[in-house]
């Protein structure tokens, strides 16, 4: 079993760095040609927060290796030598809910904020909006966790008489509990009202790791249900919008001309209106 636990331990780690260079590739194949070798910081997200998605899938069948390594074990403890996956499963929880939060939304108002602004005021303007959304996220999740942050465990009341312990034990289909008068244990004679609610309040890790899988099932499913419906109407669209005429090269050249012409025309316009900002004679 301990050369089953060590192997779980090289397949994991191996998991988890092809998970990362797939990540990377992703991110390099599909980047703008604008943004290469620049914004470092949001392609760090973009990587890390694939990763982490993609491990948050992987971590059902290493959680099933993991619990089949100490099942024949012989002797008590086994598991506790395994991977823990429930510290495991809060981890990527809590880091996937941070990044959708607030790493994710600073990266996103600081990558998109004004480049003609330092470097500190866009910090300070990114940071602005992600205490904003900590403090409302922080009063939802606090208000919901003490409105509904309880589990109901259903539980059945069982009591039963003292009885001497036996020398012997003889047990039967007719007689599956210890006296000679007993033939139903206390469990099928327990009366239906001592079923009861048993209601305890769960840690804030696991509410949170609950919170977040409602919340992303019901988001998948209404935007994997849109997508899953909207991808062959857009091929359709797409079909029937298509090109139906061929230009001439002279068309051609002359529509490009316009365009040129059109283009230089707002581009001497923004560079005036951008001038007038930055000398202060006109405002946003």
């Amino acid at each position: 079993m301990g050369d089953f636990n060590l192997a779980l331990v090289i397949v994991a780690i191996v998991v988890c760095v092809i998970v990362f260079i797939s990540s990377i590739y992703l991110l390099v194949n599909y980047q703008h040609p604008d943004d290469a070798n620049q914004a470092y910081f949001p392609k760090f997200v973009v990587v890390f927060g694939l990763s982490i998605a993609m491990i948050s899938i992987l971590m059902l069948p290493a959680d099933v290796a993991n619990r089949h390594a100490c099942r024949h074990a012989i002797y008590n403890g086994a598991c506790n030598l395994t991977l823990p996956m429930k510290e495991l499963w809060l981890a990527i929880y809590i880091v996937d809910a941070i990044l959708v939060f607030f790493v994710i939304p600073f990266a996103m108002f600081f990558y998109e904020g004004d480049q003609d602004k330092s470097l500190g005021k866009r910090i300070k303007s990114a940071l602005i909006w992600v205490v904003t959304t900590a403090v409302v996220c922080a009063l939802v999740l606090g208000i919901l966790y003490g409105v509904i942050g309880k589990v109901d465990f259903s539980v059945r009341h069982l009591a039963s008489a003292t009885t001497t312990f036996p020398t012997s034990w003889q047990f039967s289909n007719t007689q599956p509990c210890i006296g000679n008068t007993a033939r139903q244990c206390s469990a099928f004679t327990a009366n239906v009202t001592s079923e009861k609610t048993w209601t305890m309040r769960t840690t804030f890790p696991e509410y949170i790791v609950a919170l977040a899988t409602i919340v992303g099932s019901v988001l998948f499913t209404i935007f994997g249900g849109v997508g899953i419906a909207c991808l062959p109407l857009g091929l359709i669209t797409a079909f029937i919008r298509r090109p139906k005429a061929v230009i001439t090269r002279s068309q051609y050249i002359k529509e490009a001309t316009e365009l040129g012409k059109k283009a230089r025309e707002l581009k001497k316009a923004a560079d005036g209106l951008h001038q007038e900002e930055r000398s202060g004679a006109k405002g946003r």
